[in-house]
């Protein structure tokens, strides 16, 4: 007799609740996009932020902050970027309404719904820094704390007089590593300092805080501890965020608070576009990634880095400036499977699978009875796996993405709580009952 799997969705058992899935265009990659005909401009803002045509992508995560410009990490232009004569002086802010092309992408995404705009720094002005420099590491010199926090904060207004409500603010991306781009050094106790300054001055605007986008999970650990130590920055810091580069996401951070996977993409030395090539970045290995974020670390959000970029990029697209045209890679349609169908405001539930080959998340979206379940099951076995799966009785249509299928739906008959299905050798299956 064929052995049959099971999966079971335990409907009480609600774990953590979900912002949304992201993406970012910053470092001007979006004038790549607006450099392309309108016709293909709009195909690929239907594949990032479309929930019936893409990925339906809901947190636009925005960068603060300058490179010296031209370079290939040119962010934008600092909203400050001539001290304006010391800490205590009259601020001199400066506004181009385009910010690298991030408001253009900005004003889409809120045209297709996206309500989730988290904007963050690289780095301070060069003038506020002991090095002197947007670049190479360096560090935010005490008597520019108040100048910074003030700094970002007009960031978002000039974001809100755009149109565009700014929610969550961080000021510090990677702040672990020191690189020949835009970067800036804290500790972890140097940037609970910091989050004391920055904390009041964001809530008048009713921005969320977060804390810190260290560059390795293991590392995030201690800056989200140090937050946790000092009842004063806890009190600021509603996010905390770390990226899996230097080390993996392999438990979770130690808050209550919520969790983001607010930057990665795998490396490689290529533009690949395959399913599963073994390569460690093809669209399985993000759909594995995507599935130990959610389960090991805990995480509300996720946010891919670039949506698409040139040449090798581990983007989710290729754009080639010479063609104008662009390519599509799997690892686009591994995240969709799950931004496309597990909306913001969402709960994963806890889920039993069996077989030890079948990598499952369940969640149940807003609406109370009437939200729908979605059941994210990853095979990684090379065999197909005959799975019975228990959900909510309702009508329930399975959703395949391997190599030879990008989200393609077959309905499943009845309405009844358990139905059969052969899952494809690694391959992700997506069940959405409704």
């Amino acid at each position: 007799m064929e052995n049959v799997s099971h999966v079971r969705v335990d409907h009480h058992g609600v774990l953590q609740r979900i912002d949304g899935f992201g993406f970012s265009q910053a470092f001007r990659r979006n004038e790549l996009v607006r450099a392309l005909p309108v016709a293909k401009q709009r195909e690929i803002l239907d594949l990032w932020l479309s929930p019936e045509k893409g990925a339906g992508l809901s947190i636009l995560r925005l960068g603060i902050g300058s490179s010296p410009a031209g370079s290939p990490y040119d962010l934008m232009t600092s909203i400050q970027p001539e001290d304006p004569g010391g800490p205590s002086a009259p601020p001199r802010y400066v506004w181009d309404g385009d910010d690298g092309g991030q408001v253009w992408l900005a004003k889409e995404a809120r045209r297709y719904g996206v309500s989730r705009f988290y904007a963050d720094a690289w780095s301070a002005p060069g003038y506020m820094k002991d090095n002197g420099s947007d670049s190479d590491g360096g560090k935010l010199l005490p008597e520019w704390r108040q100048a910074y926090a003030n700094y970002l904060v007009q960031y978002t207004k000039f974001y809100a007089r755009e149109g565009i409500r700014i929610t969550d603010l961080g000021f510090t991306n990677e702040p672990d590593l020191t690189v020949s781009y835009a970067s800036m050094r804290f500790t972890p106790a140097e940037a609970a300092e910091f989050v004391k300054v920055l904390g009041p001055v964001a809530a008048r605007t009713g921005l969320k805080v977060v804390c810190c986008d260290a560059a390795g999970w293991a590392r995030q650990r201690e800056y989200t501890a140090a937050v946790e130590a000092d009842p004063v920055a806890r009190r600021w810091v509603a996010t905390h965020a770390g990226h899996p580069y230097v080390s993996p996401v392999d438990g979770p951070l130690p808050t209550d608070r919520p969790v983001w996977m607010s930057e990665w993409s795998p490396d490689g030395t290529t533009w690949n576009e395959a399913w599963d090539d073994g390569s460690g970045y093809d669209g399985f290995a993000v759909a594995r990634q995507i599935h130990d974020s959610l389960t090991l670390g805990g995480v509300s959000g996720y946010v891919f880095w670039f949506g698409a970029s040139r040449g090798t990029t581990r983007g989710l697209i290729q754009i080639d400036e010479a063609t104008a045209t662009y390519r599509v890679s799997k690892r686009l349609w591994a995240l969709a499977a799950y931004s496309r169908f597990v909306r913001p405001g969402a709960v994963r539930l806890s889920v039993a699978a069996t077989d030890p080959a079948l990598k499952v998340t369940a969640f149940r979206n807003a609406g109370g009875a009437e939200g729908s379940e979605v059941v994210e099951i990853l095979n990684t076995s090379t065999a197909p796996v005959t799975t019975e799966i228990t959900t909510r009785p309702g009508r329930a249509t399975a959703y395949l993405t391997d190599g030879e299928h990008s989200l393609a739906a077959t309905p499943l008959a009845g309405l009844r709580p358990s139905r059969s299905l052969t899952l494809a050798p690694r391959s992700l299956t997506t069940v959405v009952v409704r």
